[in-house]
């Protein structure tokens, strides 16, 4: 049976590890990004002026059959993002984003480009400019290219302009920048204001344009600005009349509401194709559009928090791995431990001592090995953060079979050997200590759902950190979870304030199983928030195959030659047949559904944007279902009357992001605010900039972050 946990705690590094390989393959590949887009700045004037305005363009030519993306990319895929170095005083402004085209790849839906494409840039000269001297402006142009595999790009782009009374149109480049001005959409006629608007149809939502005049139009595709605003790979249903034109879209994860529906038409008309920009286009995000200074490149700081030092964020994030002690997500592999630790208390210092050593390898192996595993998928262009492997149905269900045959070998159903996390029987002295590791792996797997204090700010910092500053936060974090169980087995006084080992011991560790199984209940929900019902019931059934695989085990102990035998070939085909079926978990994934109460939206940065155009109070909840702290707070905290009654009174929106699947809307807002994981809580006032709260929240902080001093000074 040892070996069949073993194979699950395998399978499971490999689903951990699957993502990682899929990047790895396209970027080990022979092929490199700098041969497959040609990228260039370019202006449309020969000269700068001071206090005037000149356009700059980003022009990106890709080998044929290959793409980049829109703003919003669809299915998959990263827009492309210039991180400027510009002298002080000169500034850019948003993105000029000419109209895409719907690229199908497989079954999902991209929008982007192939060919070539001139993305428009504003660049306002200052003033304070002086005649005769030469300017250069450069920065960092980030993509990600794709064909049947997506390889991440950048290119270092420069370019040198004199500053002069007046300016010529650059010599070569009016036909580029005419063609980049014809690309981009249209706003909709003066003399047909009103004609734009957006109904439901049952559970599809009708654009209208209501014009006369439109049945030339042969072809019609609307591209959203919001990500997750529509079903990409949908049909869109086009019908003309002599009203207008009407195209049938299907609403997608964010369930966004007809009125804030904001976008991109595009049209063939009489074989031509034209476009229009309807509704508000959102506020480009602060790091994409904001120049720098003309010096070394520096990682963004948390805007929250002072700017940290490498010594400072591990500093953090020791502390934050020690709360993860009391974070319940972790208690029922502790406790397990500490019961075993109960036993080992009357052998040798020395053999105690390495039972300590071996778990905190345990511990800080396999923190190192997430955050290497995360740090090289987000360099490969991934947008994913801490607990990043719990947004894999296939990880969530291998976790719930570990802790279910754990559970079940502490209710005594299956006999694991004598020690307490089950080591096998006739093992060696040193598989003991194998058996401390693997507690140390399995602890640090069902801790990365929480968010302990502390931690927020110090892992957001190391994914911004060169790999060795990253993994040293990372190893920083993992000795803090080690510490407490490390510090007790490093101190032999310590251990003789533990009861002394009896026949208490088996029934505390019957007693034990029922916080397993309560993370396996857990794991399954979470499972159900990712998947469709195909995909729970075939997680529901490996449960029972674990069950049975361990039943077998265990009949064929004692049963003779022949009947040890077939019981273990029955218990490895049923635990076969249970990780067989986690391939269909992938293939019926279900879009992420965290339940919405009344008053609250889904979260999208039009959405967002929006709301503070108006000068709304807005708080926003970024959450998962399977981060207990996000859960802890929104049961304990946010769902109180108080909270609720302050968001009605105070005319505050509350915005809800789920991150139980990947959402690179939400990943990009983690990251503006340094932050790689949830929960995140943010508090909007106006078109200022965003108050970030505490991980663990209290009705006190939310009252006050929201305006409602009076009520929360009551509390």
């Amino acid at each position: 049976m040892l070996r069949l946990l073993l194979a699950l705690l395998l399978t499971l590094a490999a689903g951990l590890a699957a993502p990682g390989l899929a990047g790895a393959q396209g970027a080990m590949t022979a092929v490199k990004a700098k041969d497959l887009v040609r990228a260039r700045l370019v202006a449309e004037s020969e000269a700068l002026v001071p206090g005037r305005t000149v356009t700059l363009g980003l022009h990106m030519a890709m080998k044929p059959g290959w793409h980049v993306y829109w703003r919003n990319p669809g299915d998959s895929g990263l827009p492309p993002e210039m991180a400027w170095r510009l002298p002080e005083g000169f500034t850019v402004g948003p993105v000029q984003w000419p109209v895409p085209e719907r690229i199908p790849v497989q079954t999902l839906m991209n929008f982007g480009y192939e060919g070539a494409v001139t993305l428009l840039v504003p660049l306002a000269v200052p003033e304070s400019a002086r005649a005769g001297e030469t300017v250069r402006l450069s920065g960092t142009l980030s993509y990600l290219v794709c064909e049947e595999i997506c390889i991440p790009g950048s290119a270092e782009l420069s370019l040198d302009l004199p500053v002069a009374a007046s300016a010529e149109p650059a010599s070569g480049q009016a036909a580029l920048f005419a063609r980049a001005r014809a690309a981009l959409p249209e706003a909709l006629p003066e003399a047909a204001p009103g004609s734009y608007r957006t109904t439901r149809a049952g559970d599809r939502l009708v654009l209208h344009l209501d014009r006369p005049g439109l049945a030339g139009v042969t072809e019609a595709a609307f591209f959203p600005y919001a990500e997750g605003a529509l079903d990409n790979a949908a049909p869109q249903d086009l019908a003309v009349d002599a009203a207008g034109l009407h195209l049938t879209l299907t609403p997608g994860d964010a369930k966004v509401a007809p009125e804030a529906l904001a976008g991109v038409l595009a049209l063939t008309e009489d074989g031509t194709r034209k476009a229009y920009a309807l509704g508000p286009e959102p506020a480009p995000a602060p790091t994409a559009a904001a120049a720098i200074p003309a010096a070394p490149e520096t990682p963004p700081a948390p805007a929250e928090e002072e700017t940290l030092t490498l010594w400072s964020a591990a500093g953090l994030a020791l502390i934050g791995g020690l709360l993860l002690n009391l974070m319940p997500c972790v208690f029922p592999v502790l406790s397990i431990k500490v019961l075993s630790l109960v036993r080992q208390a009357g052998e040798s210092a020395t053999r105690v001592r390495l039972h300590g050593l071996a778990y905190t390898a345990g511990v800080l192996a396999s923190f190192l090995g997430l955050a290497g595993l995360l740090i090289a998928l987000k360099a490969g262009g991934a947008g994913i953060g801490w607990g990043f492997q719990l947004q894999s149905p296939v990880v969530v269900a291998l976790l719930a079979y570990g802790l279910f045959a754990m559970g079940l070998s502490l209710s005594g159903a299956v006999h694991l050997g004598g020690g307490i996390v089950g080591l096998g029987d006739g093992l060696t002295r040193r598989a003991g200590y194998q058996g401390s590791f693997f507690t140390g792996v399995l602890a640090t797997l069902v801790a990365t759902p929480c968010t302990a204090p502390f931690m927020g700010a110090a892992v957001g910092f190391a994914l911004t950190q060169s790999p060795l500053a990253a993994l040293t936060v990372f190893a920083s974090l993992g000795l803090g979870l080690a510490l407490p169980f490390l510090g007790l087995t490093l101190v032999p006084q310590a251990l003789r304030l533990l009861p002394r080992p009896g026949a208490w011991m088996d029934v505390l560790k019957g007693a034990l199983a029922f916080p397993v199984y309560a993370t396996v209940a857990w794991l399954v929900w979470v499972l159900a928030q990712q998947v469709g019902p195909n995909g729970l019931l075939a997680g529901l059934t490996g449960l029972v195959l674990v069950a049975l695989a361990a039943w077998a085990w265990e009949r064929a102990r004692g049963a003779g030659r022949l009947g040890t035998g077939f019981g273990r070939v029955a218990a490895v085909a049923a635990l076969a047949a249970a990780l067989g079926l986690v391939a269909i978990l992938d293939g019926d994934r279900a879009a992420a559904r965290t339940a919405l109460a009344q008053g609250e939206e889904a979260f999208t940065q039009a959405r967002l944007d929006a709301l503070r155009a108006e000068g709304r109070t807005v708080f926003v909840d970024m959450t998962a279902a399977w981060c207990i702290t996000c859960q802890v707070n929104e049961r304990t905290v946010l769902a109180r009357e108080g909270v609720q009654a302050a968001f009605r009174g105070g005319q505050v929106v509350y915005l809800k992001g789920d991150w139980t699947n990947q959402n690179p809307e939400i990943t990009r807002l983690l990251e503006h605010h340094g932050r790689s994981g949830v929960p995140l809580y943010l508090v909007y006032r106006g078109q200022g900039e965003a108050q970030v709260l505490p991980q663990i929240l209290t009705e006190g902080i939310v009252l006050a972050a929201i305006g409602q001093k009076d009520v929360a000074a009551a509390q």
